[in-house]
């Protein structure tokens, strides 16, 4: 019979964690970390602070990229939750259900331009990736996909090939003949790629989380819109990252001036509390649901239980107050993080387009030393895996004046300790 029994004490908790962790389930991540002093097992968690199993506290800016957009075990998400079981378990996926259509429906109406009205829910974004992909395919007859060179669009069977091939190549997964990248923000490498006039799908991580957020070139994604019409390829949005709220447009590629064909958003989706992802299709890429009832399956997409609790997460991430705040609070943020940087000259880029933010360091590595810096000074901030001179920096949606500027305080605390001498200088092994 399984124990459990709680630890005895926050220490056994902990060695139960990493042991576990390292024998069964990550040994090279629980390493990874290890090596860059970064040994964490969380315990208590709430808004947008969470306490390691001793008490120690942290401020969180990565959110798990995004999955905590609204904050760890929000109040009004875990009533949401508590109240629908009182009628609601996963549900079965063959048949109509009042929670999907509502979340569906509540979906279409905020997608770009109102006309993404087809929804297809998965339990995770690289499975909604998957079938944005195979949406594209059917509608176009083509196979090809092209996407950025720095892109991270998970790690499934067709998500895993697409965009930064090396995990890929890793698993014998890469299929070169049918994924092609190209060098983001370089019109001409996509007009180049697109030009073959086989190319089911361009599929865009808005701004590159895993490269370090840099935004693109002005005028970049409405010229990209014009190339995909051109060629008869369809335009996918993986606005996992970027959207609900979170630059301070429902979704970031509204911000550009653009519509695509396809979405695909998750993370925040699920209030931190249900998984729930979702495809979002236009008329031309979700055709095949006229006709194929079957074409997508899945036991656990579009859960009962969760499309209750991604409808109220949707609604609370989009309200005018909460993309006002983003707004607000990314130039807050901006502001106070440049002025740290003109005391610090290490510190040399701070990118921003309102809650999505990258910190960049003249130092190639830099990230991943002030990562192991920052969490000596309570805050939590994952380097960006493909450019580890960034510091992935993601403050949550309800944030408020204070907590920036407590944070910016501890980022300046953590430079001065870097500059000193006295900050970590771990060099990890297999990070990404």
């Amino acid at each position: 019979m399984a124990d459990y029994t709680p630890p005895a004490s926050a220490s056994a908790a902990k060695a139960r964690a990493l042991v576990g962790s390292h024998r069964h389930l990550m040994p090279n991540r629980v390493e990874t970390f290890e090596q860059l002093g970064l040994s964490l097992v969380i315990g208590r968690r709430e808004g947008y602070r969470l306490w390691d199993v001793d008490g120690r506290e942290l401020l969180d800016f990565h959110l798990n990229g995004g999955t905590f957009n609204l904050g760890h075990r929000n109040p009004d998400l875990i009533a949401t939750l508590v109240g629908a079981l009182d009628h609601y378990d996963i549900g079965n996926h063959h048949f109509p259900s009042a929670p999907r259509a509502e979340l569906a429906a509540d979906l279409a109406r905020v997608s770009p331009g109102g006309l993404l009205d087809r929804v297809v829910l998965t339990p995770s974004a690289s499975e909604a990736i998957d079938v944005a992909i195979k949406s594209a395919r059917r509608a176009t007859g083509r196979r090809r996909i092209v996407a950025f060179d720095c892109a991270y669009h998970g790690r499934s069977g067709l998500s895993g090939a697409a965009g930064n091939p090396r995990d890929a190549a890793a698993f014998l997964s890469d299929l070169p003949d049918e994924f092609v990248t190209v060098p983001y923000g370089d019109l001409d490498a996509a007009d180049a790629a697109l030009a073959r006039d086989d190319i089911a799908a361009f599929l865009v991580e808005v701004i590159p989380a895993t490269a370090g957020f840099a935004l693109p070139p002005a005028g970049y994604y409405p010229e990209l819109r014009r190339l995909c019409d051109e060629h008869g390829t369809l335009l996918i949005a993986d606005e996992v990252q970027t959207g609900l709220g979170r630059t301070g447009d429902v979704w970031a590629i509204e911000g550009f001036g653009v519509v695509p064909d396809a979405l695909v958003t998750g993370k925040g989706l699920s209030g931190g509390l249900y998984p729930v992802a979702a495809a979002l299709l236009g008329a031309r890429a979700g055709a095949w649901l006229d006709t194929d009832g079957w074409g997508y399956v899945s036991t656990f997409g579009g859960s009962e239980l969760g499309s209750v609790v991604a409808r109220r997460a949707l609604e609370l991430s989009t309200t005018p107050a909460a993309l006002a705040n983003a707004r607000h609070m990314g130039t807050y943020f901006r502001t106070g993080l440049e002025a740290v940087a003109e005391r610090h000259p290490g510190l040399v880029e701070v990118r921003e387009r309102g809650l999505v933010m990258g910190l960049r360091f003249a130092d190639p590595r830099g990230a991943l030393r002030m990562a192991p810096a920052l969490f000596e000074q309570g805050v939590w901030a994952m380097f960006a895996g493909f450019d580890p001179s960034v510091i992935q920096w993601k403050p949550g949606l309800l944030v408020d004046e204070a907590y920036a500027d407590d944070a910016i305080a501890r980022v300046e605390r953590a430079l001065v300790a870097l500059e000193s001498g006295s900050g970590a200088t771990a060099r990890p092994r297999g990070s990404r």
